[in-house]
């Protein structure tokens, strides 16, 4: 009730200080200028902070505030409008007192352009959900009517659910801090899948990381080359793992791997001797059961078409630091056929707890690229897919988790690691990883 009746008062407060040459017009001189001088101190106060909310962050509240700005902006041009037109008819006509109304326009005109500027600078500075997508849309209509409003109305909606839902996972981290839900008996090691690395520039696993030390955790990266064969990726992953073992004296894992990660992980510990240092291996959209559509592929695409991709792939990611990078028999390990056999030789360790977890996308609008492109081409082979992967093709293990989000994109193959770093409806990504990790705990290891 505080917060609306705040909001009113601003409100009222706004509308009449934007038009007060028009409102107060009547008013005696000394009055008026009394007034105008209260009422831009309070539009100035306003502007500099719109809300009274606490924060958690200065982030957050440049972000709530420019959100607030954008709100009071539209409500203002709304409630201006009668006096614009009356403005302009009284100009029209030759009205002999036009002074005011050319005062009240050009104060109209300025306090408006006061607000919005405030209010979307500091959102596009601040926000993370908007995007560079939503950024450009909102300056290359800028200018457009009513294609601008609209798009106006999405900023907001986007900022403002932003802002509302970063201050409520805070507050949410900040309840259960002394629980230390994450802190499991061992370490988590989380493995990148094909096609990356592991970048303190852009990590990988996008929020979800700094989320589960927040609770507890603590966390290690695999550090594998971006594409290697999975008998060459695992021999890397087998010495990270021992390696950490070795330094921090963990004695074990708890490994959370994304994509073929999943099988450079299974090789490890079934093949590599890694079983005596693995506690739990859960896969995340893993193809453990290959992918169809990767085996059309290649057997159709043109020879020339495939060494030129390889040798792009295998330059472009030798310049960023892989020493060895072997594009196609990445490729190749990921195909239905070599699946099939991987199964029947990595056998699971019974020292190691398996789990999987797998998602699918709803359609090919689901993702960006090239997650997009792929998605038709992958359904028409393998059917329901996360973009990349089948969901069937993910089940391995004593548990298999799939997830069916309730809003209308689903979970694409980037989502689910939060590589994008968006806020789902019907998907908290950083929370899901968050319990994930709470359940390791709760089995003691």
């Amino acid at each position: 009730m505080k917060k609306i009746a705040v909001r009113i008062l601003n409100f009222l407060l706004i509308s009449t200080a934007v038009n007060y040459p028009v409102i107060l017009s009547g008013l005696p001189i000394a009055p008026k200028i009394a007034a105008a001088l209260l009422l831009g101190t309070y539009f100035f106060v306003f502007n500099i902070m719109p809300t009274f909310e606490k924060y958690p962050s200065l982030r957050l509240r440049a972000l709530g505030d420019g959100a607030e700005l954008i709100l009071f902006f539209f409500m203002t041009c709304i409630v201006s409008v009668p006096f614009v037109v009356v403005s302009i008819a009284e100009l029209v006509n030759g009205e002999d007192d036009y002074g005011k109304y050319i005062v009240q326009l050009f104060v109209l005109v300025i306090a408006e352009a006061i607000i919005f500027w405030n209010g979307i600078i500091r959102v596009y500075l601040t926000s993370v959900q908007l995007g560079i997508k939503l950024r450009v849309l909102g300056i290359v209509f800028g200018m457009i009517l009513p294609v601008n409003l609209v798009m106006l109305m999405i900023i907001y909606i986007t900022a403002h659910g932003e802002c509302k839902f970063e201050c409520e996972k805070i507050r949410l981290n900040e309840s259960r801090k002394s629980d230390r839900i994450c802190e499991t008996k061992y370490p988590i090691l989380l493995v990148h899948g094909v096609f990356f690395r592991d970048s303190r520039l852009l990590n990988y696993w996008g929020r979800v990381p700094a989320e589960l030390e927040k609770n507890g955790a603590v966390v290690y990266y695999g550090e594998q080359q971006s594409a290697l064969s999975v008998e060459d990726s695992s021999k890397e992953l087998a010495n990270r793992i021992k390696e950490i073992a070795s330094k921090t004296g963990c004695g074990k894992l708890n490994i959370i791997a994304h994509s073929k990660g999943g099988l450079d992980s299974r090789y490890a510990i079934s093949k590599l001797g890694c079983d005596k240092y693995v506690a739990s291996l859960t896969t995340v959209n893993t193809p453990h059961k290959g992918c169809i559509f990767a085996e059309y592929l290649l057997k159709t695409s043109p020879e020339k078409l495939k060494k030129f991709i390889e040798s792009a792939y295998n330059g472009t990611f030798r310049a960023l630091g892989d020493r060895s990078p072997d594009f196609m028999s990445a490729v190749k390990n990921l195909t239905a056929g070599f699946c099939e056999e991987f199964n029947k030789e990595v056998i699971d360790s019974p020292e190691v707890m398996y789990q999987s977890i797998g998602s699918k996308a709803k359609n090919r609008r689901s993702g960006r690229f090239p997650l997009n492109v792929s998605y038709p081409v992958v359904k028409k082979y393998d059917g329901d897919n996360d973009g990349l992967v089948a969901l069937e093709a993910t089940e391995w293990g004593e548990k298999w988790i799939r997830l069916y989000p309730t809003g209308h994109r689903g979970i694409t193959h980037a989502d689910v690691i939060d590589l994008n770093r968006k806020n789902i409806k019907g998907f908290d990504v950083r929370e899901f990883y968050v319990q994930l990790v709470a359940d390791l705990k709760k089995r003691g290891l």
